[in-house]
């Protein structure tokens, strides 16, 4: 009698973190792998009860998994709600209609709201590989979209997730196109607006490829991980938070091709004005500011480039139903002192806190943006704004409303300090002539941020400061030795971080 194997696996979880990649890994001599005729990188269905995904096939050679097991990538696990030692089924995955609209991308051809529409439902219901991500982002970039183009991804983005709705007739919101390390504007922004009386649900992303991301530096000083429940109540009892938009499905598409994106190194306008606005529109904001800082080491290299993405966020913004107001700025070096989540969110407290060795220029930046979003309100005159949020910051209303939202966001956090430090100096006399921002994120990437909260780097320096021979530059901070070794190997090779030019 012959014994046909089952065609079933049971799940064992092997802790594998892919970001939002869903991954399947099976051995080579898998009975199901074998029947199937599955071969590796092969996008195969796999079914847990009432739940299935599309994820991509690993193959295993050794024994690190036994016969009749399979394991998932962490994603994985989670969309399909699995424990371990569930039973799975796997099976040949169905082809995707929508990957045709792709291949008309690829060719030229102009797509429709709806054909942008399916592609992003895919996306988002993981039935794109990361190859087929990029060929999507890749047919979109240098210009491919046309402004209608760009209006069908937008609304495409805002359908495929959760969309947040407030009683208020003007609910406000910022963002920066980003680019400079320690710019972190929001926690102060988002304290003086609400303090002002304005409705600012801000929703905010973790780092992808900076040393920090506002959620990141905002988890040091208190929970960032709210669910849409939590989140509306802390909005209608203090009018504003500062969240983690993963924690809410809005635009979820978003994160996932912007991971592929930042692989490719690609920065493509039509998708950026898409991103930023299709968060805005599902956080449901009314009016939202911009702002997009310009310098050669920054996001925005160009005042050309940087008004195309003024053109198209303004139009785009319109014909969606949204106000929005773009400034420029200074792109030139770092904002604040710290680089990194701890040493960023002691900049904001000391800000907000009006303590006289405040970073005057984090200080500055968020009264500025602040201002123009009081404007907002057609109580505030154009122009008065930056008084009214100056007013607000220095009389500790600014302070007090912060606090209150960490209150009500779960509580107000110690921030921790790095057990190991070194103190980059200054090898020549003279002035700061150029400050790196890419470099200077690297550094603080290496010294471990953002996964080690206090890790990164402690500025001493400025664009035009004086310096000695043996000044202070910058501290790194670490939260091993290790990584602190690690980073003084690089700033051994990279020399020109920081240029200072000879008197």
């Amino acid at each position: 009698m012959i014994t046909i194997p089952k065609s079933t696996l049971h799940l064992r979880r092997l802790g594998i973190d892919t970001y939002k990649e869903s991954v399947i890994y099976m051995r080579e001599d898998c009975h199901i792998c074998l029947a199937e005729g599955f071969e590796v990188q092969a996008r195969v269905k796999v079914s847990l009860g009432e739940r299935s995904i599309i994820a991509t096939l690993n193959m295993i050679k050794s024994d690190f998994l036994v016969h009749g097991k399979a394991s998932l990538s962490e994603y994985a696990w989670q969309l399909l709600a699995a424990n371990e030692g569930d039973e799975i089924t796997v099976s040949h995955a169905k082809s995707i209609p929508s990957l045709s609209h792709v291949r008309a991308k690829i060719y030229g051809n102009v797509l429709s709201d709806d054909n942008f529409c399916e592609i992003i439902k895919d996306i988002t219901l993981g039935r794109y590989s990361d190859i087929h991500i990029s060929s999507f982002l890749t047919a979109c970039a240098g210009g491919r979209l046309n402004p209608q183009e760009i209006i069908n991804l937008t609304q495409a983005m805002v359908k495929a997730g959760d969309r947040l709705s407030w009683p208020s007739d003007i609910v406000v919101d910022k963002h920066c196109v980003g680019g400079l390390p320690g710019n972190r504007t929001t926690p102060i922004i988002v304290s003086i607006v609400a303090a002002f009386g304005l409705v600012m649900p801000k929703t905010s992303s973790r780092a992808i490829t900076s040393p920090a991301g506002t959620a990141d530096t905002m988890e040091v000083l208190a929970p960032v991980e709210l669910d849409v429940f939590t989140l509306q109540n802390v909005v209608e009892k203090e009018k504003g938070c500062i969240a983690w938009g993963g924690s809410v499905s809005l635009s979820p598409a978003d994160d996932m091709m912007i991971r592929v994106e930042t692989a490719l190194d690609l920065d493509s306008e039509g998708q950026l004005v898409a991103s930023v606005l299709s968060k805005k529109i599902a956080a449901g904001s009314t009016h939202v500011l911009i702002d997009i800082p310009i310098g050669p080491t920054a996001k925005v290299r160009s005042q050309k480039m940087a008004d195309l993405l003024k053109d198209y966020l303004e139009s785009v913004g319109k014909s969606l139903g949204i106000v929005v107001k773009i400034i420029f700025s200074d792109g030139t070096q770092p904002v604040g002192r710290g680089v990194g989540p701890a040493l960023e969110a002691r900049d904001i407290i000391s800000v907000l806190k009006v303590a006289p060795d405040a970073p005057q220029d984090l200080r500055e930046r968020s009264l500025v943006l602040a201002g123009h979003i009081i404007e907002f309100s057609p109580n505030v005159k154009e122009g008065d704004g930056l008084n009214i949020a100056t007013q607000i910051l220095d009389s500790s209303q600014a302070w007090e409303k912060f606090q209150r939202i960490c209150t009500a966001q779960g509580g107000m956090r110690e921030i921790p300090k790095a057990p190991f430090t070194h103190v980059y100096k200054a090898q020549q006399k003279g002035t700061i002539v150029q400050i790196d921002n890419r470099q200077l994120s690297l550094v603080a990437k290496f010294a471990g941020a953002p996964s080690a909260k206090a890790a990164g780097i402690d500025l001493s320096i400025f664009l035009g400061k004086v310096v000695e021979k043996g000044d202070d530059l910058f501290t790194v901070h670490a939260n091993s030795s290790g990584e602190l070794a690690y980073t003084l190997d690089y700033l051994h090779d990279n020399t020109d971080i920081i240029i200072i030019q000879e008197e």
